[in-house]
């Protein structure tokens, strides 16, 4: 394996800032008119006026196309007939239904080094990938590769290598119910469970402690319930900008009488109001306040936050008994009651106080708003989950509202926020390194053969495995995993010591830029676009974060006739690679995808006739034990949690930093270089920091800095950012990701779950010298 190539990331050398940044004011409403003129600008821009409204007429709409984007759920009942999409989701429509496309031209025009010195928005911009392309080892250039060529040269390496375990199975969220359950069969029937998946960075947290604490990983509640709710918590989320249909869900909440409690360490536009910009107000920029209270927490104080509310709770259950807590429920449904009683007493809220960074007067009001309600729903999303304590915080919210029995009632319940568009149906698909014996057992009955038993490696483990040279082919299916990655140096190393790299696109990416010692891109088809198959038109499937199974079916003519599907790249590569040796019948689903849902039916449960209810408007729920009232654990009870958070000392140059999305952005993808709601336009290398930080350090706005961190005594770098006052807690900085990804360490990883801690990164920030 060659150790030769040098990678080109953002943030690694000395990069060109983009001339002009603007600063404008910070935006307190989300959405409104500015939201529909950037939307179809976008759209317009890349797929032109007739594609493009025919690319949105059917997004979202039942017997329509699922949104490439967030997972926030379609309302179960109507859908809008304006526009069942956010400003974002057009946004992700545009990238995929852009009438761009990168030829075999464009590839010989351009070396991988000339590309690789282009920024992640500048690489995103060039379009869709028109066919299969190759690029042989020590070549500067891809080149036009067939795809029964391609296939057979991933067989020929996967085939060489002394273990199945020597190759590493990624998959991104946007993958299909049926792409991933082929994927994962061809994978394990290769003999492997290394199968890390984009949930490793995101809300894998969120799984580990729901199905510790509760008996399963994903949430309990439905859409319907946040209309029912009387108090909503939304904590380390900015649905403005990541989820901005969340906005319609909580303004109509709002009309009901819910009370929205914020945490988060930036005052979002999303938390703060909402334009809706299907309502003649909304338009017209009469804004619906969301937040009834927004607490500015510090970044990773929302455990402390979190049990100096409980300790104010039991005080008051102590001064009004069986009025606070519901003992009912407790009794019946909890194990761990008395331990943590005894947890909450012991603890000093002072220290509680100090660590939250929220004065004992404003926990108080919140917690008198908690008190007498019964039907409470906890949202959440990266905030939570990329810290090293993640998964005992997340089990800190379950604490709360199993004290007061907001679990299995309606307008009560967990609501973990998923990122990416199918990130949960993949894991229930069983894309999952860690997978159970049920669900071996029962692949085992359903196709007879037997798969690997020992578990595989996750993202962390995969990248490690990489750099040490046991990772030597590594396939991705979908994504970008580049640039979604922590300690991107140590990544592009890691990359580049392997074999073969190849990856499933849509669209040219970094990670495609970055490669082993030969490099494949299989073009596929995306979301929006028209799949046929022997003549007929097929249709895909997708869970969204509350767990609906419903059908995506494309309708836009795809920009070239060689692109394939993911199910058919699954299916005609493990014919080639595992030839006559596996019993499974990978012809049979290249008829027609009714037959891979036929043999989900029969491998998973709750997937009963699953051609009939998928096929139903608006689909059908997966079974969800919270939902129903029992908790699926050892013992059939919901567990509480006993966790102390550790305290953090830092050194006298060192502060905070978390990295977010601007609006501009989903994931990995770049949109523009416009952050609007927080007031920056054409520059992403920025960070915000608190007005006396920036006086302590000599720094004012507009200042270009380098940004450092020593974690294991390693320097890592990212050069030359600008700085800009905001409102965040003192301590504390924000970042975008991912040009701030090579800061994060990739030894610095949450307990349990082993998700990098890309929000809870010790940096130190000096003035620039370049």
């Amino acid at each position: 394996m060659s150790d030769d190539h040098t990678p080109s990331v953002p943030g690694a050398e000395n990069p060109d800032l983009f001339t002009g940044l603007r600063l404008g004011s910070v935006k307190t409403s989300a959405a409104g008119f500015p939201a529909v003129f950037h939307a179809f600008q976008h759209v317009f821009g890349e797929a032109g006026v007739v594609r493009g409204l025919k690319a949105l007429s059917k997004l979202n709409q039942k017997g329509g196309y699922d949104c490439p984007s967030c997972a926030w759920p379609d309302p179960d009942d109507e859908r809008s007939g304006i526009a069942e999409y956010c400003e974002n989701g057009a946004k992700a429509v545009a990238e995929e239904a852009t009438a761009k496309k990168l030829t075999p031209d464009f590839f010989a025009q351009h070396s991988v080094q000339e590309l690789a010195a282009l920024t992640d928005y500048e690489i995103g911009r060039k379009g869709r990938i028109a066919q299969p392309m190759f690029l042989p080892k020590g070549a500067t250039h891809y080149q036009p590769i067939s795809w029964d060529a391609a296939f057979d040269r991933i067989a020929t390496i996967l085939n060489s290598l002394s273990s199945p375990n020597e190759a590493i199975f990624y998959t991104s969220g946007r993958t299909s119910n049926e792409a991933a359950f082929l994927y994962q069969l061809f994978v394990r029937a290769y003999g492997t469970n290394n199968l890390p998946d984009c949930s490793n960075m995101c809300h894998e947290s969120s799984g580990v402690a729901l199905g510790e604490s509760l008996g399963i990983g994903k949430g309990s509640v439905k859409l319907e319930d946040l209309y029912e709710a009387e108090v909503i918590i939304i904590m380390g989320q900015n649905p403005g900008t990541n989820h901005p249909r969340m906005l319609s869900a909580l303004q109509k909440a709002k009309a009901n009488g819910a009370l929205i409690i914020s945490i988060n360490p930036l005052p979002e536009a999303g938390l703060m109001g909402f334009n809706n910009p299907q309502q003649l107000k909304g338009m017209l920029h009469i804004t619906t306040p969301l937040s009834d209270v927004y607490l500015p927490v510090k970044i990773n104080g929302d455990m402390p936050l979190l049990q100096a509310l409980e300790k104010l709770l039991l005080d008051a259950e102590e001064q009004e008994p069986g009025k606070v807590f519901d003992h009912g429920f407790i009794r019946a449904n909890t194990l761990g009651y008395d331990d943590l009683l005894q947890h909450l007493g012991e603890l000093d809220m002072d220290m509680l106080v100090q660590a939250s960074g929220i004065d004992l007067v404003q926990l108080q009001e919140v917690a008198n708003l908690l008190k007498y309600k019964t039907k409470i729903i906890a949202c959440w999303a990266m905030g939570l989950t990329q810290h090293k304590n993640a998964v005992d915080t997340i089990k800190e919210v379950v604490n709360l509202l199993l004290l007061k029995g907001s679990i299995g009632k309606k307008g009560a319940g967990t609501c973990p926020v998923r990122g990416h568009s199918n990130v949960q149906g993949d894991r229930t698909m069983g894309i999952y390194e860690q997978p159970s014996v049920r669900f071996l057992q029962s692949i085992q009955r359903t196709f007879g053969f037997e798969p690997p038993a020992d578990h595989g490696l996750d993202v962390v483990a995969s990248i490690k495995a990489m750099h040490n040279g046991k990772g030597k082919v590594f396939f991705a299916m979908g994504g970008n995993f580049l640039s979604a990655t922590p300690d991107t140096l140590y990544t592009a190393t890691a990359l580049s010591k392997c074999l073969l790299t190849v990856h499933v696109s849509t669209k040219l990416n970094r990670s495609h830029l970055v490669h082993g010692d030969e490099a494949l891109i299989l073009p596929c088809l995306g979301r929006s676009d028209k799949d046929i198959l022997n003549g007929e038109a097929q249709f895909v499937s997708c869970e969204n974060s509350m767990g609906v199974i419903q059908s995506s079916q494309g309708i836009l003519t795809p920009i070239s006739d060689d692109l394939l599907s993911e199910p058919v790249i699954v299916c005609r590569l493990a014919k080639a690679t595992l030839g006559n040796r596996n019993p499974v019948d990978w012809n049979k689903y290249l008829q027609h995808y009714d037959h891979i849902r036929d043999d989900i039916e029969r491998t998973i449960p709750g997937f009963d006739q699953y051609n009939k209810r998928v096929r139903l408007p608006g689909g059908f729920y997966l079974p969800n034990c919270n939902r129903e009232g029992h908790f699926d654990t050892a013992t059939n009870k919901a567990h509480f949690n006993v966790a102390m958070q550790e305290p953090l000392v830092l050194g006298q140059d060192e502060l905070l930093m978390m990295t977010v999305r601007s609006h501009d952005q989903f994931n990995t993808t770049i949109y523009g270089l416009d952050d609007r709601y927080r007031g920056v336009y054409h520059e992403r290398r920025v960070i915000f920091m608190n007005q006396n930080d920036m006086w302590q350090r000599g720094l004012q706005s507009g200042d270009v800095v380098d940004l450092f961190n020593y974690h294991d005594d390693v320097e890592r770098v990212a050069h030359r950012f600008i700085v800009i006052p905001y409102a965040i807690p003192t301590g504390c900085t924000a970042t975008y990701f991912p040009e701030t990804n090579v800061l994060v360490p990739i030894d610095s990883v949450a307990e349990k779950s082993n998700t990098p801690t890309s929000k809870f990164v010790v940096i130190e920030v000096r003035r620039s010298q370049s």
